[in-house]
């Protein structure tokens, strides 16, 4: 593959696969499960070192295997290719592509907001609780119009990802000056006297609504749940940004931009995320962000900072960043499943490069599968299900760095996870505490995305029955 993408653009891919939509709305749900927005806060730091402490463990890894695929490449090297493939798998079936439905869905919920039509039409197709909306076929046709671009080449991807992640950078940026300068009135200090007491209200009526019947302490064991359940949002706003290894055979020197990216992409992002709940925390009061309507967060308090305006503001940022973010995901993922492809462990047709050198058809696989994810209406509740996994999955691949430190020691390693073993440790540590809360106390964030990846079992069985898999 031709090495069309710099560190720059590494760095860009890694910001904008990371800032999506989640940073807008997940903040609703942890304040519901917390109370506090001292809580809130220190569950966003606890996700920025856990996430910074994969990237700093990841660059050896890249350092040392800098090919495409990336996180699927390492895992097939250390672990071998079951263990490969039951990541490869998930990556296809829900992490990437469900990732990607639901990052253009919120791109035509927003939309939505500008054009209220989209909202008011009644549905193309209905039957019982499944309808087809013209909100639906709006994110198809973004997922679509965003595939063909990167058929284009890896230079119109690059160029559309540099553009629309400069674009909403520069826009929060914006946003966190003027949620400070702008609000007439600061509930900082009113939501920081909540102090280290937590408190929670998960209280619903019959048809689901959360009832205001006022907060409840919550310590203990139970607060450690609380911030289990919070961090589930805090981490999927959070992944993706291990995109930039899925195409580190495009990077100009790879053994060092690669790690470079990750590390100053994730640090740069988690910095902003934490800024703009300060915002959040400035701009409205507990219950304004506890019950933001449709958890919209960026919308309620965009809406104290500018007025009438605000709800504008923020759809257009929504927007820019979801456009931004389904690029980077889009131009990232079909270099795994054409990795697969090329260990007998994909559908063979994906294996080819167009006449521009870049993976059409599995670009196109990957996008239609997507779609369909946005036409299924359950793909939301699948994303609820993976951020377990994908921790899960970080965290076999972070112990692989421990574990190739004494299987083969004297391997060349031209980039050394900084501060080992501490780091990795750091990244385990957290992210078995969370995993462990989650098995406790919710458990519908687990077993299910869990029991997606362990069907992938008996399909790699299948494929290595019958290694010449076509389309």
């Amino acid at each position: 593959m031709q090495k069309k993408l710099k560190l720059w653009d590494a760095t860009m891919l890694v910001m904008g696969s990371m800032i999506g939509s989640g940073i807008f709305i997940v903040s609703a749900d942890m304040m519901r499960n917390l109370g506090s927005g001292y809580w809130m806060i220190v569950v966003w730091i606890i996700t920025g070192i856990m996430t910074v402490a994969a990237a700093i463990s990841y660059g050896e890894l890249s350092a040392l295997f800098p090919k495409a695929g990336g996180q699927y490449t390492y895992l097939t090297e250390i672990f071998g290719k079951k263990m490969g493939f039951l990541y490869g798998w998930g990556l296809f079936t829900v992490i990437q592509t469900g990732t990607i439905a639901a990052v253009a869905m919120a791109f035509g919920k927003f939309t939505a907001y500008l054009v209220p039509s989209l909202n008011d039409a009644a549905p193309i197709f209905q039957s019982g609780e499944f309808k087809i909306t013209w909100i639906q076929m709006l994110a198809i046709a973004i997922i679509l119009l965003l595939t063909y671009i990167n058929t284009r080449g890896v230079e119109s991807g690059k160029i559309l990802q540099n553009v629309f992640t400069g674009s909403k950078i520069l826009a929060l940026l914006g946003l966190i000056a003027a949620g400070f300068i702008f609000v007439d009135f600061s509930h900082l200090a009113e939501n920081s006297s909540l102090g280290t007491n937590a408190f929670n209200n998960i209280d619903k009526d019959t048809t689901g609504n959360f009832l205001k019947t006022g907060w409840k302490s919550i310590d203990g064991m139970t607060l450690m749940g609380g911030i289990a359940a919070a961090m589930v949002g805090s981490v999927f706003s959070s992944v993706a940004w291990e995109s930039v290894t899925f195409v580190s055979g495009e990077i100009e020197n790879p053994k060092k931009n690669v790690v470079k990216a990750m590390i100053l992409g994730t640090s740069a992002v988690m910095l902003l995320y934490i800024a703009v709940n300060f915002v959040y925390l400035n701009a409205i009061d507990r219950d304004s962000i506890a019950f933001a309507a449709n958890d919209r967060v960026a919308v309620a308090a965009s809406q104290n900072i500018f007025g009438s305006a605000g709800t504008v503001i923020i759809a257009v940022l929504v927007m820019v960043s979801t456009f931004g973010c389904n690029n980077g995901l889009i131009l990232a993922g079909a270099r795994v499943f054409q990795t697969m492809a090329k260990d007998g462990l994909f559908f063979k047709s994906a294996i080819d490069n167009n006449k521009n050198d870049v993976p059409s058809n599995a670009l196109w696989m990957q996008g239609v599968w997507a779609s369909v994810l946005c036409l299924s209406g359950q793909y939301g509740n699948l994303l609820d299900m993976i951020s377990f996994v994908i921790v899960l999955f970080y965290m076999i691949t972070v112990f692989g760095v421990i574990y190739l430190r004494f299987k083969q020691p004297n391997l060349d390693r031209p980039y050394k996870t900084w501060l080992y073993p501490v780091t990795p440790i750091i990244y385990l540590v957290i992210g078995t505490v969370f995993c462990v809360l989650l098995l406790i106390y919710k458990q519908q964030y687990t077993w299910p995305g869990f029991l997606i990846v362990l069907l992938g079992l008996p399909v790699y069985y299948i494929i290595n029955r019958n290694k010449n898999m076509d389309v």
